[in-house]
């Protein structure tokens, strides 16, 4: 039987939109929630918010099934490919997506790189399973991909906003941030939920069993993610009421170059892999691993380093929104491409 796409992540983008009415519909009620967000904040960290954040970053976390990386070794030209398309090709075309549509706006480009700095660990499961994929050998990469990201996102970060457009001569971007900010964030809204998660799989396994975890423990949080999103999104739109008029064309200025990387990034990891014998339903996992993002990691970063209300954080949450009907759409064309798989 075909997979179906659950109803409430079948209609993220609508939820979202509702999401940022509401946020916006509070902010013009009840003005004073400004105020109150600020008495709720320690220095720059706002708790409630912080909270919602790493929640939402647990449940992929929880999902990821760390002992499958051992045969990472066992096949090594697809793995290889995998890690190549997601650290240099995706970061790289990401950049200069943002470069060539936004560069006159620096906070939307800088928004838009910490995006495609951010490797997908979260929906790729869903894709995968919708294009009958190789789900075991898309855990394998999504392990992979969380490890890397814990390891490497606060240099990546560094790189590609702060040194690369100045090399580039892009004198107008004037965005900079702090490696040791960077950091801290990555450990606080990765590295504690990565630790929850992993540490949660392992005892709760060893005490009530693989079967409990992936039937019972894992559908009952998975929804905690949305949650916390769609949490995140009411509280930044209520702090937007006098902007509301720019931001649709705001979202169009960051919705295409978004559409055009998950486009790009689908057909390159697909044919690319195609021409090197890759079976299909790996060749499905590398696909989508390397197409989706992980805008859940970069709405913290944005918000840790830029603010509640910054630009960047905008543009992390336009993504999710342009991401689905995307990727369905993408799902669907890989089906239609396996048809015709030799």
């Amino acid at each position: 039987m075909q997979p179906r796409l659950k109803l409430i992540d079948r209609y993220l983008t609508l939820w979202i939109f509702l999401a940022m009415a509401a946020g916006v519909a509070l902010g013009y009620f009840f003005p004073g929630i400004s105020t109150i967000t600020n008495t709720l904040s320690v220095g720059t960290t706002n708790i409630p918010l912080a909270a919602g954040l790493i929640l939402m970053m647990y449940p992929p976390l929880a999902k990821v099934d760390y002992s499958l990386l051992p045969n990472a070794l066992k096949d090594r030209k697809a793995i290889g490919i995998s890690l190549f398309l997601n650290w240099v090709v995706g970061t790289v075309l990401m950049f200069i997506l943002a470069v060539v549509f936004l560069r006159n706006e620096p906070d939307y480009m800088a928004g838009l790189i910490l995006i495609g700095l951010a490797r997908c660990i979260a929906m790729v499961i869903v894709w995968n399973d919708l294009a009958k994929g190789n789900r075991e050998y898309a855990a394998l990469l999504v392990a992979l991909n969380s490890i890397f990201q814990v390891l490497t996102y606060s240099f990546f970060v560094w790189l590609f906003i702060n040194i690369l457009p100045a090399r580039l001569g892009l004198t107008g971007f004037n965005v900079t941030v702090s490696v040791k900010e960077v950091t801290q964030s990555v450990l606080i809204y990765l590295g504690i939920p990565f630790a929850a998660g992993f540490s949660g799989r392992y005892f709760l396994i060893r005490s009530k069993g693989k079967e409990w975890y992936n039937r019972k423990f894992i559908p009952a949080i998975s929804p905690i993610t949305l949650y916390a999103l769609l949490f995140t999104i009411v509280l930044m739109f209520s702090l937007k009421g006098d902007k509301i008029i720019e931001l649709p064309m705001d979202v169009l200025k960051v919705a295409l170059p978004l559409i055009i990387y998950f486009v790009v990034m689908f057909f390159v990891s697909f044919f690319v892999s195609k021409s090197l014998n890759i079976p299909y339903d790996k060749n499905a996992s590398i696909a989508f691993t390397a197409t989706g993002n992980n805008f859940e990691l970069a709405i913290a970063v944005s918000i840790s380093l830029f603010g509640l209300h910054s630009p960047q954080a905008f543009v992390g949450v336009i993504g999710p929104l342009v991401e689905v009907p995307v990727l369905i759409l993408l799902v669907k064309m890989s089906l239609w491409l396996k048809k015709s798989y030799l």
